[in-house]
C-alpha cells in the first residue's frame, strides 16, 4: 500500500492572515483538502489548480458529515499516496477533534504532522478588544467547551464559579442561559464582566458586553447567535479601550473584487488592512499572444525606437517576459526613453531595473500624452506594447506626430466564472455585498455579462470604479455609479470606500 501523509492543519480565528507559514505550506502541497465550515474561503486560493477540495463543514444545526466518515476520508485519501491537509478552523487541538484524528490515523500507520493554529479563545478574543490575561485582571485562563461526549462528566461548576481568572466557553451559545445560571447558582457574582463575540475576527464580527446576570438578554437583544466566544472575567472592562479591529474605516464591510486572479490580491489586502472582508470573484484574466513574426521582427530591432511606451504592468511583465525568453541583452534598451501610464505601471518596470523618463501624475491615457508631446520630435519611432483590446487613444493621437508602432502582447478576456456566480449572485440578492468593484471597462462589461439577466442586481450594492474611462463604460451599461476615485489607483478606491467625500456620480 502507497501511503501518503496529513496534515492536521489550523486555520485561525477568522481571518485568512492569522493562519501561519507552516500551514499555508502544507495547503499548498496538499493533494486533496479536507476544509471546514469556519475558516476564510480566502485560504483555498493557496492549493494547486488540481487540488481536489472537500467540504465537510458542521455547524450546531448541521452536520454535513460526521466525524467518522470525516477519519474515513483522510485516512482513505492517504492510503492512495496523496497528501491530506485536514484544515480546521482554530487550533486542530483545541476542541477541534484533532486528536480523535491524530489517534485514528495513528493506529493505522499514517504518518501525520500536526500544524498548530491560533485558537480562537485567545485570537478571537484579541479581535473583540479583550486580552485574555492582563497583570491587573487575570493571571489565568480557562478554556470550557459547550459541546461534551454524552458520557463526559459534569463540568464542577463550583470550582468554575470560584476561579479568578478569565473562563471562555466554545461552542457555547445554545447553552448560554445555562451557563450563565450554574455560574451565579454557584456562588459567581451576577456583576462579573461577560461579554459575547460572535463571527470573531471576521467582517460579520458582531460582540455585546454586559455583566453575567444580563448577557443572555443582551445578546437575545443584538441577534448573536453561533459561533460565538462567550468571555467572564474582568479583562471585559479592557474592551472599549482595546477594540481596534471594530473601529477600522472598512469593518463589517464586504468588497467584491472583480480583477483578474493575479491581480486580486492587491486589492484584496488593502480592503483586510482596513478591516473588511473581500470576495474574490475574477471576471477578467490574462491572455498572452502567440509568438508572431511581428514580435519575433521587433525584438530583432528595438535599437531602432526611440521610446517605449507602456499603459499597464501586463504590459511590462509580459514585454520582458518575450525579451528574456528571446535572449534579448537589455543593455541594448539603454538608448530608448520609456513612459509609463501611472505608478504601479511605473513599479512594475522598475523590477527590471529600469526607472521610467516620463510617468504623468495622473493615470490617463489623455494625461500621458499630453505630458509626452512634448518630448517628441517628427523623427522619432514610438513602440507601445499592449493589449489587444486596448484603448486605441494613445496611439492614435502619437501617430499624429511620428511614427508608432503596437505591438500586441496580450489580450483581456472573460474568466470562466461558473463556479462561483451561484454564491456571487446569492450574496447580491441578499444585499451582503456593500461595494462592487471595478478596476477597467473589462471587469464591466465581463460582470455583466456573467450576471445576464441578474445584473439589476447590482443596483442592491454601491459601485466604485476606478476613473473616467471605467466610469462611462458603466454608465453605457445602465449601471448607477456610486464613486469615482479621485486619485485613479487602488488607493484612490480605498479612499473613497473609507470617506464619504466626493460627489454621488
Amino acid at each position: 500500500m502507497n501511503k501518503g501523509k496529513v496534515y492536521l492543519t489550523g486555520a485561525g480565528p477568522g481571518n485568512e492572515k492569522l493562519i501561519t507559514l507552516r500551514g499555508v505550506e502544507t495547503i499548498a502541497q496538499a493533494d486533496v483538502l479536507v476544509y471546514d465550515r469556519l475558516l476564510s474561503k480566502g485560504l483555498l486560493r493557496y492549493a494547486q489548480k488540481n487540488c481536489e477540495l472537500i467540504y465537510v463543514g458542521k455547524s450546531a444545526k448541521e452536520h454535513t458529515i460526521s466525524q467518522d466518515e470525516i477519519n474515513k476520508i483522510i485516512y482513505e485519501k492517504s492510503t492512495q499516496g496523496k497528501i491530506v491537509t485536514r484544515l480546521k478552523g482554530g487550533d486542530p487541538y483545541v476542541f477541534g477533534r484533532g486528536g480523535e484524528e491524530g489517534e485514528y490515523l495513528a493506529d493505522r500507520g499514517i504518518d501525520f504532522e500536526v500544524v498548530p493554529g491560533i485558537t480562537s479563545a485567545i485570537g478571537g478574543l484579541a479581535y473583540g478588544g479583550i486580552p485574555i490575561t492582563h497583570r491587573d485582571y487575570a493571571s489565568s485562563f480557562h478554556v470550557i467547551t459547550g459541546h461534551l461526549k454524552s458520557d463526559d462528566e459534569n463540568l464542577d461548576w463550583t470550582v468554575l464559579s470560584k476561579l479568578k481568572g478569565t473562563l471562555v466557553f466554545l461552542m457555547g451559545m445554545g447553552q448560554l442561559k445555562e451557563i450563565v445560571l450554574k455560574l451565579i447558582q454557584n456562588g459567581m457574582d451576577g456583576k462579573t464582566p461577560a461579554a459575547i463575540i460572535n463571527w470573531a475576527a471576521t467582517s460579520m464580527q458582531k460582540s455585546v458586553e454586559g455583566e453575567l446576570e444580563n448577557i443572555y438578554f443582551k445578546a437575545k437583544e443584538k441577534n448573536i447567535g453561533s459561533p460565538s466566544i462567550i468571555v467572564v472575567g474582568n479583562v471585559v472592562r479592557l474592551k472599549g479601550k482595546l477594540d481596534f479591529f471594530e473601529k477600522k474605516p472598512l469593518f463589517g464591510k464586504k468588497v467584491l473584487v472583480t480583477r483578474e486572479k493575479e491581480k486580486n490580491n492587491m486589492l484584496s489586502q488593502k480592503i483586510q488592512d482596513m478591516g473588511g472582508e473581500s470576495i474574490e470573484f475574477p471576471v477578467i484574466k490574462i491572455k498572452e499572444t502567440r509568438k508572431t513574426k511581428d514580435l519575433i521582427f521587433i525584438i530583432d530591432r528595438l535599437e531602432d525606437y526611440d521610446w517605449l511606451v507602456f499603459t499597464s504592468q501586463n504590459g511590462v511583465k509580459i514585454f520582458f517576459k518575450y525579451l528574456f525568453k528571446a535572449g534579448y541583452d537589455v543593455r541594448k534598451l539603454s538608448g530608448l526613453k520609456v513612459a509609463v501610464i501611472g505608478k504601479a505601471t511605473g513599479c512594475e518596470l522598475e523590477k527590471y531595473h529600469i526607472k521610467p523618463d516620463l510617468m504623468p501624475n495622473s493615470f490617463m491615457a489623455e494625461d500621458l500624452f499630453e505630458k509626452l508631446k512634448g518630448h517628441i520630435k517628427p523623427s522619432n519611432k514610438i513602440l507601445i506594447p499592449g493589449a489587444k483590446n486596448a484603448r486605441r487613444y494613445l496611439a492614435q493621437e502619437l501617430s499624429k506626430l511620428c511614427e508608432v508602432d503596437e505591438l500586441k502582447i496580450y489580450e483581456t478576456v472573460k474568466e470562466e466564472a461558473e463556479d462561483y456566480k451561484k454564491e456571487i449572485i446569492s450574496k447580491l440578492s441578499s444585499g451582503e455585498i456593500d461595494y462592487v468593484t471595478f478596476t477597467s471597462s473589462s471587469t464591466v462589461n465581463n460582470l455583466i455579462e456573467i450576471l445576464g439577466n441578474k445584473k439589476s442586481l447590482l443596483n442592491n450594492t454601491k459601485i466604485v470604479s476606478i476613473g473616467p474611462i471605467t466610469t462611462k463604460t458603466a454608465v453605457e451599461n445602465g449601471l448607477s455609479l456610486w464613486r469615482e476615485a479621485k486619485k485613479y489607483n487602488l488607493d484612490g478606491m480605498i479612499e473613497v470606500m473609507t470617506t464619504e467625500r466626493g460627489g454621488k456620480l
